[in-house]
């Protein structure tokens, strides 16, 4: 019976110490839009605004230092969405044209932080606004 007892205690340690962090596995989904600046190559001179369609979005599971964990493309709106996700903390993020400095053809990044807090959830991401030069 004692032997029984250690068996079950150590099964509960084991799942116990087994929590599953930010990442696929889950029931949850993040969504979002991304929104397209176009400048026409003539900045500051604004032309028009449309969704970004086949726009690169990219996502990184909880604390993760080494580039990215999965990336969707935008749909024709200018939406998004990444499925089966755990509950955690997300970084998602687009790249644009940099207008710091205009001249550089560099690419600058657009962060977000999302947070999922329970299963069987949709969070919406804020809108990402990106810049055509």
């Amino acid at each position: 019976m004692s032997r029984f007892l250690l068996i079950i205690a150590a099964v509960v340690i084991v799942a116990a110490g087994c929590k599953k962090g930010a990442g696929e596995g889950g029931s949850s989904s993040i969504t979002g839009k991304v929104t397209l600046l176009d400048y026409n190559g003539a900045f500051p001179f604004y032309c028009d605004t449309m969704p970004a369609q086949e726009k690169d979005v990219y996502i990184i599971y909880g604390d993760e230092t080494s580039g990215f964990d999965n990336r969707v493309r935008t749909s024709y709106d200018g939406t998004f969405r990444f499925d089966y996700l755990r509950k955690g903390d997300y970084r998602i993020f687009v790249y644009t044209d940099d207008t710091v400095n205009i001249f550089s053809q560099e690419q600058a990044v657009v962060l977000k932080e999302v947070t999922i807090s329970k299963n069987r959830s949709t969070v919406e991401v804020p809108e990402i606004t990106v810049i055509k030069l």
